[in-house]
């Protein structure tokens, strides 16, 4: 990509960001972790296990930020149950690592993909 166009990238990634609704934002959250854990799963399955570890930590980040962003208060009884589910996930990444299983990776990803259409249909994305 030249210059010019990664900047051009740079510049619509940012107004998205900014312009983007509560709901949006959240959406684009579990885009980005899906993306690390399909680069993830990718890596580790061809045994690039540096690689792997980095885009797993970038997607735990990811999922760290969305357990931290839980609205007690006014989610009811769906923020237990999302604390919850991320807690599985990042035990079930730290499985993946150790196991060195990109099968695990795939799990969490399909239910990260599941929420994600949740989130996107509430957002009206």
């Amino acid at each position: 990509m030249t210059p010019d166009a990664t900047a051009s990238r740079a510049a619509y990634q940012r107004a998205a960001v900014l312009t983007a609704s509560q709901g949006q934002l959240i959406v684009m959250l579990y885009d980005g972790a899906f993306r690390f854990l399909s680069q993830a799963s990718v890596a580790m399955n061809e045994r690039n296990f540096e690689l792997a570890h980095n885009k797993l930590r970038r997607a735990e980040m990811i999922i760290s930020h969305l357990q931290a962003s839980l609205d007690y208060e006014n989610g009811g009884d769906i923020a237990p149950r999302l604390y919850r589910i991320y807690v599985f996930c990042t035990r079930h990444l730290n499985q993946a690592r150790v196991r060195a299983d990109p099968q695990k990776i795939d799990e969490v990803r399909s239910l990260l993909k599941t929420l994600r259409d949740g989130w996107a249909q509430v957002a009206g994305s």
